[in-house]
């Protein structure tokens, strides 16, 4: 259960058109909204992505629900959606409901482990009548159905408890369980020590999957960061895209550790070592923006699965909301979820990359491209031929000249700014601001720049990627941070990518060929339906070369499709 206590509004499933329209057109209410149809009962309060799992055929998704307010109440249950191919959806009769002791408060965060038996198992946070925060398991009444509608909850729940060096209400959100060699299981829980801020990864074994002991040290910890929510812990492979089980180890895979906290989603890539239980990660977490993220922007309490289907790792995310508790009251609902996406490690093996599931791509039409076009300081390239509320768009930029403009490009400290500085696309520069102009109103009083810039650095050059959104609504009443980031790589050696995908009040943005991502959740009011458009663009002084632009309206996905029963 993420800090979405503190935000409003209810689920929607963003699937570019695709989005699970639960309350907004969007991403859905269970995904993004326009992408979807709305379904009036779920006009409610959704959050923390929970469980996701392939099984027998079937693509499920659990997640945090209020089945009764567009706010964070009392009672927090298992909602719970099934997909043939990560577009189309339906929803299913809630999963995990309070019953008991162990969970009468609500049933918050978990994971979905896959046994060797092909049998899946979850375990989950439960509020216990003592409003302590215990994990509890459960398991399918009939593992032989494929959409997983009844779930047995064990007769020794809990079956783990906050130890005596936690706060009770700081212990949360178990991982998926790994099994090593040794035929123990293990798993992760994310926790906060009774004498400091020390976020931690708490340990625990098992050799029944219902018996656990915690293991005498975290698997890793930090004295800055506070509680961490929503923990994964999952091995990436070093060669190449292909996903992995969570319980391979070995010579080939690295692993990644990701905590929820601060509002952003921050992980750390190293070595795990199964025998002594140590985590060597190559960094710490810092609290800073100098932190790895998943996405730069309005994302949250991701959870990652392996999909044995197609031999890939998925993961998704939860997009809260930025308007107040008045507007979610309005509205009936609050909170969206990401996209899916596909996870792996660069050939750097320094950090992530993901990409929108190739599934997506099916939901493309009207497709417009355009080639090698200069673009000269200060202008702006309308892109027509599609349906800019909801689009995805990949553009590559070309910087040709950059070295023999090397003395003109700005000077940029790196390791000492804070790219939140530099997210302002109104600001002329050398190289930058270009990119995307995203759901623009026709007078452009309402736009969302999605945009990179070039400084020179210490090291040769630092690429800014940016979403501003000072300008994304005429409203006043919602939060405008924009986001930021500097990406890691070079411009002198490659093109520099981005791919947009829009669902008429989210965008979601990969820069870099997916090297960083960036969620922005936004209101326009005049940007809306047919009265949205869509521009490239070049603010700096120096021409960029848009060496290709490919763009295609998305056509809506289907919800509760009979073809899923």
């Amino acid at each position: 259960m993420g800090f979405s206590r503190i935000y409003t509004k209810v689920f929607s499933f963003q699937i570019s058109n695709l989005m699970i329209y639960w309350a907004d057109h969007l991403h859905a209410c269970l995904f993004h909204s326009n992408w979807i149809s709305a379904l009036p009962c779920l006009v409610f309060k959704s959050e923390d992505p929970n469980g996701p799992m392939y099984y027998k055929g079937m693509y499920h998704l659990f997640y945090q629900h209020n089945p009764s307010s567009p706010l964070f109440g009392d009672i927090m249950i298992w909602a719970h959606s099934v997909s043939r191919d990560l577009v189309n959806w339906a929803h299913l009769k809630p999963a995990l409901c309070p019953s008991d002791s162990y969970d009468i408060n609500s049933c918050w965060s978990g994971s979905a482990t896959i046994l060797p038996s092909g049998k899946p198992v979850i375990l989950y946070t439960g509020i216990d009548s003592k409003k302590h925060q215990v994990t509890n398991l459960v398991e399918p009444k009939d593992d032989s159905d494929p959409l997983l509608q009844e779930w047995v909850k064990s007769e020794k729940n809990p079956v783990m408890v906050p130890p005596s060096d936690v706060e009770v209400d700081c212990f949360r959100d178990p991982t998926t369980a790994w099994q090593g060699l040794d035929g123990k299981w293990r798993v992760l829980v994310g926790a906060k020590t009774r004498d400091s801020s020390r976020g931690v990864a708490l340990l625990y074994h098992s050799d029944d999957f219902v018996r656990w002991t915690k293991f005498p040290n975290p698997l890793f910890g930090s004295e800055v960061t506070g509680m961490w929510e929503c923990v994964d812990f999952f091995p990436v492979s070093i060669n190449g895209t292909i996903g992995v089980e969570t319980s391979v180890n070995s010579e080939c895979v690295r692993h990644v550790l990701k905590a929820s906290y601060g509002g952003h989603d921050c992980y750390v890539v190293g070595s795990y070592d199964p025998e002594t239980e140590k985590f060597l990660a190559d960094s710490d977490f810092s609290g800073s923006v100098s932190d790895l993220r998943l996405d730069y922007g309005t994302y949250y309490a991701s959870k990652t699965f392996f999909d044995n289907a197609k031999n890939r790792r998925i993961s998704w995310g939860w997009v809260y909301e930025l308007d107040s508790k008045e507007d979610a009251i309005e509205k009936g609902w609050s909170g969206l979820m990401s996209l899916p996406r596909e996870i792996w490690l660069d050939e750097s093996g320094k950090r992530l990359v993901q990409r929108p599931v190739e599934e997506l791509k099916n939901l493309r039409a009207n497709r417009v491209c355009l080639h090698r076009k200069k673009l000269e300081g200060g202008s702006v390239l309308e892109v027509s031929g599609i349906t800019a509320s909801q689009a995805d768009i990949e553009v590559v930029f070309e910087l040709p000249d950059l070295e023999d403009d090397e003395e003109e490009v700005e000077f940029l400290d790196s390791d000492q700014s804070d790219p939140q500085e530099l997210c302002k696309a109104s600001v002329q520069g050398v190289y930058g601001p270009f990119g995307l102009l995203t759901l623009a109103s026709k007078d452009m009083s309402e736009q969302t720049a999605i945009f990179f810039r070039v400084f020179r650095c210490h090291e040769g050059y630092s690429i800014l990627m940016s979403s501003d959104h000072s300008k994304s609504s005429l409203t006043t009443n919602v939060d405008k941070s924009s986001h930021g980031t500097f990406l890691d790589m070079d411009p002198k050696h490659g093109k520099i990518s981005l791919r947009c995908l829009i669902d008429h009040s989210i965008i979601e943005s990969y820069g870099g060929g997916g090297r960083s991502v960036m969620t922005s959740r936004v209101y326009p009011k005049l940007a809306i339906g047919e009265e949205v458009y869509l521009h490239v663009f070049n603010n700096g002084t120096k021409t960029v070369t848009l060496s290709s632009l490919e763009a295609w309206s998305m056509t809506k996905a289907h919800f509760n499709s009979n073809d899923i029963q």
